[in-house]
């Protein structure tokens, strides 16, 4: 806010008269209020779109599961847990503040409901990533530009849906963000005073060390970046750069100290290293790489039609870096090392590392970044020459802008206006008609537990007992199948089998649903016992044959 001097009548009066004193009035600078209200206008926008039917928007998703465990662990303190013991594949960032949030609103002890809850609070911080988009496109490019952003980050439906999930993608890159928007100013000319400099280059290397220790991943396209940035130059403040990096990494080195000084230095090393296996791509566990489920390729033509306005900003992002990197502006040259980090961690996942469908959340949303800012402004003058291709390329941008935002504002009612509910329906049915404790196999999973045990362990014992001999041991008779799992691979029998398993048996419950395609419990006999009684529960749906 800067102040002007309004001078009052008298005011430069001949001697004898005495002046009326001058009144210092605020006046507003204009465009900075403008940026801060379409910033939380941003805000409002993306939180609410996320808010509404949030607890509904998608089944129960296995990280979820895990994850909301992990937090209601948190309250307590301690390092990151779960009812197995000490967690370390992740930092605790993400879970401390699922802490917060269960201490502030209350999660309740059901699991279902405690997922609803933290996807509230992924809702708000969608709401807080908008805003930042905001302030970090108007300050290198333009205000125009920085709602166009906005608006696509709101609707996108890869970006909807990742937001509408208790992951930790979100809450990482909303603190990537601050961060470079806070390091931004800097690669400015002339600097400041140096003491301002060198506050803020820690400022923002401490915004970025809160995204390290909400996912370790971040450091490639947090680290990676600044120092690309130091080595090339151009404009670029080497010296704060390296600051900027060195600030970040000692929280870090904090947390694994108290984790050494806990004694638990020998479990986190083994965590930590199995996990640059699989990030390497040695170890190959989950993703499409794996081998375990259908390929990418016919993943992605499958999800065109709901994903079809993210693979377009997603190409776009190749011509915009090209841009970024001839451009001598410095600030556009770190926001291109930003988007260049974050596509080579994503190509190196897909040509050799684990491939998951969350790592694309790392680069979609500095894809955004790269493709509004190198976006060309509309010449205010009658084109003429080079300003004709330039008005051209704006009015082709303004025509992927309004078709992208038409389609995804179509996907997104869509899928607001078809819940999918799949295991909360099952959980309130296998408590209606299901004594607690009893033994439920799992079809889905395969070394690991899968998504069905995740979801009802709570109350029941869940295991992979698919074979005669593990449900006779178990005393197995209900059997839980996510058919789409099966079919896609993520189980350890195949389709035909699951079908030979639970043919002797009677269909009790099913739900279609979009994650997992028919959700099914079945009572079905225990070899060499008795067939299951003709009486029983009744379904509350028809049944359907998977």
């Amino acid at each position: 806010m800067t102040m002007a001097v309004k001078r009052t009548p008298g005011a430069g009066a001949p001697d004898g008269v005495r002046p009326v004193a001058a009144v210092r009035t605020p006046v507003l600078r204009r465009p900075v209020v403008r940026v801060r209200l379409l910033a939380g206008a941003a805000l409002v926008l993306t939180a609410a779109l996320r808010l509404v039917g949030v607890r509904g928007s998608g089944d129960l998703f296995i990280d979820e599961l895990i994850y909301r465990e992990i937090g209601v662990h948190a309250v307590g303190g301690g390092f990151p847990r779960t009812d197995d013991g000490l967690f370390f594949l992740h930092p605790p960032g993400f879970f401390s503040l699922q802490a917060g949030w269960a201490l502030a609103t209350g999660t309740g002890s059901d699991v279902v409901s405690g997922i609803y809850a933290f996807r509230e609070l992924n809702a708000l911080l969608a709401g807080v990533t908008a805003a930042l988009l905001v302030l970090l496109v108007a300050r290198a490019r333009s205000l125009p530009l920085a709602g166009a952003a906005a608006l696509l980050f709101a609707l996108d439906p890869y970006l909807v849906r990742q937001n509408d999930r208790v992951m930790l993608d979100t809450a990482a890159v909303m603190w990537v963000l601050a961060g470079y928007l806070v390091l931004l100013p800097l690669t400015a000319r002339p600097q400041p005073r140096p003491s301002l400099v060198r506050g803020r280059a820690c400022a923002a290397g401490l915004l970025f060390s809160l995204a390290l220790l909400t996912k370790d991943h971040t450091a490639l396209i947090v680290l990676l970046p600044l120092l690309l940035g130091a080595a090339l130059g151009r404009g670029l403040p080497r010296r704060e750069l390296l600051r900027t990096a060195a600030v970040a990494v000692v929280p870090y080195g904090l947390y694994v100290l108290a984790v050494a000084a806990a004694g638990h230095f020998d479990l986190f090393w083994s965590t930590k290293t199995h996990g640059v296996r699989r990030l390497l791509g040695i170890v190959q566990e989950t993703g499409f790489n794996a081998g375990q489920g259908p390929p990418l390729t016919s993943r992605l033509a499958e999800e065109l039609s709901t994903f079809g306005p993210t693979y377009v900003l997603l190409l776009l992002g190749v011509p915009a870096l090209v841009v970024l990197l001839r451009r001598g502006d410095p600030r556009h040259l770190l926001l291109a090392l930003f988007q260049l980090s974050a596509g080579f961690t994503l190509v190196y996942a897909f040509a050799f590392g684990t491939l998951e469908e969350q790592a694309l959340y790392l680069l979609v949303v500095p894809n955004l970044v790269a493709v509004a800012v190198a976006c060309p402004r509309l010449p205010g003058r009658p084109p003429r020459r080079r300003g004709r291709l330039r008005a051209a390329a704006c009015a082709g941008a303004g025509a992927v802008l309004v078709v992208s935002t038409v389609f995804s504002g179509l996907s997104y009612a869509r899928v607001r206006s078809e819940p999918d509910t799949g295991f909360a329906q099952l959980r309130a049915y296998l408590a209606a008609h299901v004594p607690p404790g009893t033994a439920l196999a799992a079809a889905d999973g395969r070394t690991t537990r899968g998504v069905t045990e995740w979801a009802l362990k709570d109350h029941y014992r869940v295991g992979t007992w698919v074979t005669p001999e593990d449900r006779a041991a178990a005393g197995a008779r209900y059997v839980v199948v996510p058919w789409k799992l099966v079919r896609d691979g993520y189980a350890r029998l195949d389709a035909p089998a699951v079908e030979r398993l639970v043919a002797p048996g009677r269909l009790l419950f099913s739900v279609d649903g979009r994650t997992y395609g028919t959700l099914a419990l079945y009572l079905v006999p225990l070899p060499g016992g008795p067939p299951s009684p003709p009486g029983g529960p009744v379904p509350p749906a028809a049944p359907r044959s998977p």
